[in-house]
């Protein structure tokens, strides 16, 4: 077997209009398709990644809380590729939205910070 590329993440949210709002006005993520499960009573949105790599939002009623950040067993983080990570920092600051300092990756020398989604979700911006 031979996997070729990541083809979506899925990511649950607590409140499906302010999560919406983030990864689509806010992170500026195209909208492929969005559906609501009357049986699930849940929303599911299709957001495209650049060319090849989408996000699944999901929202259903009651969804536990993450156990810890950003240790907990299973999914850390996202990870999302910029060319310029000082205009990404920059324009999330002017939506509100709090980055941590800009590192350095010791082994590959490329800049990255951190910010969070609505519900905590760490975030890595990762400097081409």
């Amino acid at each position: 077997m031979q996997f070729t590329r990541i083809h979506h993440i899925a990511i649950i949210c607590s409140d499906y209009e302010r999560s919406k709002h983030f990864y689509t006005n806010i992170l500026g993520f195209n909208i492929i398709h969005e559906q609501y499960r009357k049986e699930r009573n849940s929303y599911k949105l299709d957001l495209q990644v650049g060319e090849h790599t989408q996000i699944e939002l999901f929202s259903f009623e009651n969804p536990p809380k993450r156990p810890s950040c950003p240790e907990a067993c299973g999914l850390r983080h996202l990870a999302l590729e910029v060319d310029d990570i000082d205009e990404a920092v920059a324009y999330l600051q002017t939506q509100g939205v709090a980055t941590e300092p800009i590192r350095i990756d010791p082994v590959t020398g490329k800049r990255f910070t951190f910010f969070r989604d609505p519900d905590e979700l760490p975030i890595e911006l990762y400097e081409r």
